[in-house]
């Protein structure tokens, strides 16, 4: 695989208007470069040399350098085990999936680990039938963090709502993954990424965290409150080329690296991520 155009220069960073009173801001991020994928599909993960891109049941792994394919783990057949891979995260040499039955009722879900050297298959931790379908997770500040999301989508065969939108949750998990506190997403986002729901997210190196939704070209940049249970918008992000779904920051880079993919294209891509202002308290 090759690696394709290298550099793409957008707009500076900088808000694309002045938000109106009671809108956030919106940024741009620069496109670094794209790579094919087969696998990226779910989501993608990073690390000093290498790209991890998951579909529903299957990983590779890719160099940075030239996107070439190293190796690849897959499962028997989609549901044999494993039946939807929802993203990816890297921490200390181990890649930690976010696993669901979507979009089957009732839903069910677990974290699913593997050996990122050698995409050995290490752990599992279930979740049984619990807030929703489990669709990312990260490590920050000495905890696990994800989301239990819930669709207005009405799937093939039923006939309600696949959980309902609203009530998607952002939580913050124990060592063992035991829910500590969780955290709504403000209306706005829900209105913009129904009848899907949070399908990415990740905690920038501004202490600040990172959602996407199943189909638009944004990240929403969020806060914990300081006080109630609604999330604090403070702005979006526009990112070239990627289509929702699993994202991961770069955490062997000091620049401001973010990874994405684009569903439809099976591409995985690069970002240079704006500084937010005023993002810390």
């Amino acid at each position: 695989m090759k690696r394709q155009a290298g550099m793409f220069v957008l707009c500076m960073f900088a808000a694309v208007a002045a938000p109106l009173a009671g809108e956030v801001p919106v940024y741009q991020a620069e496109l670094l470069a794209r790579f094919d994928a087969a696998d990226a599909r779910q989501g993608v993960a990073a690390d000093a040399g290498h790209f991890y891109a998951t579909n529903n049941y299957s990983i590779t792994k890719h160099s940075k350098l030239d996107g070439s394919e190293v190796m690849r783990w897959t499962g028997r057949a989609e549901g044999e085990p494993l039946i939807h891979l929802d993203s990816l995260a890297e921490y200390q040499g181990r890649l930690y999936a976010a696993h669901s039955n979507y979009p089957i009722w009732p839903m069910t879900s677990s974290v699913e680990v593997w050996d990122a050297v050698t995409l050995e298959h290490v752990a599992t931790h279930s979740f049984g039938i619990y807030r929703g379908s489990f669709t990312w997770l990260d490590r920050h500040d000495g905890y696990w963090w994800g989301a239990f999301a819930n669709y207005d989508k009405i799937q093939d065969g039923q006939t309600e709502p696949y959980g309902h939108t609203r009530r998607t949750q952002v939580v913050q998990m124990d060592d063992h993954f035991a829910v500590l506190q969780s955290w709504v997403i403000p209306d706005g986002i829900l209105e913009r990424i129904s009848p899907m729901s949070n399908s990415g997210g990740s905690w920038g190196p501004d202490g600040l965290l990172y959602l996407t939704g199943h189909d638009h070209g944004e990240t929403y940049v969020m806060r914990i409150p300081e006080a109630g249970s609604v999330l604090q918008w403070i702005a979006t992000v526009e990112i070239p080329l990627m289509e929702g779904q699993g994202i991961a920051w770069d955490r062997s880079s000091n620049d401001r690296i973010l990874w994405a993919i684009q569903k439809k294209g099976r591409i995985v891509v690069q970002i240079a991520m704006p500084e937010i202002p005023h993002a810390r308290p």
